[in-house]
């Protein structure tokens, strides 16, 4: 742990740009003004960015560590991003790797409310992977999600989700949803959990979060890229009581690290659990990736608690067996449509199940 905040970037450039390139990407990221503007000492002693290392690749393409001023950011949730990836982010040819925060930043931030261990005692699975599965399709009525949801929550799967795409449309709306499926869930006596997918603006999810906590819902889902992360940050530090479940939807759109985004900015600011693709699915993660991911929620983190890895989209219940051979026990898995696309998804859940507390 440094009193810096070290910030390492791909940086795409030739080899006789990439020192002066990797100075511009510290003054940018720092001062925002040319070196030979900067006339207090103590400025350019304290706050100017300074490049650490420079790490060829390959050809054209070096890992630059630029080490920035904790005072720059303070207690600040936003200004954080905006000093890790801030103006830069504007440059076609500049990737935000990894970051590693001084105790004086990560001493503003709680983290996770409930973390792994909370998640167990939420779940009663003292030491076994958690079950997890999503209520869908968008357009589907309240009595249909329902009934699904007690179909799930009868086969002992542990939390049962709405998909990130169901909001308050008219199909379905919020309230009506949230109270219908956690009466499904409460009368399976399985101790099954149910998480509605909170989505909104900050006054729409305020308002909507407190229709379901009423409701007696301890887990809830969002989005914090949707939602803005500091924003996200300041909810979950809100309600201690609540679990949140991190969608990545819309976690793509930036040259940012999934390791760094997903794995340690969504645990720093309070998720819970981290929702992702897992290899060999719909989308293009490699095991690499996902192990590193799955690391950087769970490592021993300063006074943050680790947060639960949910790898998803496109697994089956033939994989659970791999999927868990790969994460281990403290991993939640996160299966859906193999089981909706099962002729008896009753049937299939229950396999889901006992595959993993086999």
């Amino acid at each position: 742990m440094t009193d810096r905040l070290r910030v390492t970037y791909r940086v795409r450039a030739p080899a006789d740009q990439i020192d002066a390139r990797a100075r511009g990407i510290a003054l940018e990221q720092s001062v925002e003004m040319a070196d030979s503007a900067i006339t207090d000492p103590w400025v350019r002693e304290h706050v100017v960015g300074r490049v650490e290392e420079i790490t060829p690749e390959s050809d054209h393409s070096y890992r630059v560590v630029i080490g920035l001023s904790a005072l720059t950011v303070g207690d600040n949730r936003a200004q954080l991003l905006s000093m890790l990836f801030g103006n830069v982010s504007l440059q076609g040819d500049v990737d935000l790797v990894d970051a590693d925060f001084p105790s004086a930043i990560l001493d503003a931030f709680a983290g996770p409310n409930h973390g792994i261990a909370g998640l167990r005692r939420l779940t009663n699975a003292a030491v076994r992977p958690l079950t997890c599965s999503a209520l869908k399709p968008q357009g589907a009525s309240t009595a249909a999600l329902s009934e699904l949801c007690r179909q799930l929550a009868a086969a002992g799967i542990d939390i049962i989700k709405d998909d990130h795409g169901l909001a308050d449309q008219i199909t379905s709306p919020f309230d009506e949803r949230v109270k219908a499926c956690q009466h499904a869930v409460a009368g399976s006596g399985t101790g099954a959990l149910y998480a509605p997918s909170i989505v909104g603006t900050p006054r729409q999810v305020a308002r909507r979060l407190r229709v379901a906590t009423d409701e007696g819902v301890r887990v809830v889902l969002i989005a914090p890229m949707v939602y803005g992360l500091p924003a996200f940050g300041e909810l979950t530090e809100h309600h201690p009581d609540v679990a949140f479940l991190a969608h990545p939807a819309f976690a793509g759109t930036g040259r940012i690290a999934p390791a760094l985004l997903l794995g340690t900015l969504f645990r720093l600011y309070g998720a819970d659990a981290v929702i992702y693709p897992h290899f060999g699915g719909r989308f293009a993660y490699s095991p690499d990736e996902c192990r590193t991911l799955a690391d950087a929620a769970r490592a021993p983190w300063h006074t943050i608690r680790p947060a639960l890895p949910v790898p998803a989209g496109g697994m089956s219940v033939d994989r659970v067996g791999e999927i868990v051979d790969f994460y281990g026990p403290d991993v939640m898995l996160l299966i859906s449509g193999d089981l909706l696309a099962s002729p008896d998804v009753a049937r299939q859940a229950e396999r889901f199940v006992q595959a993993v507390h086999s």
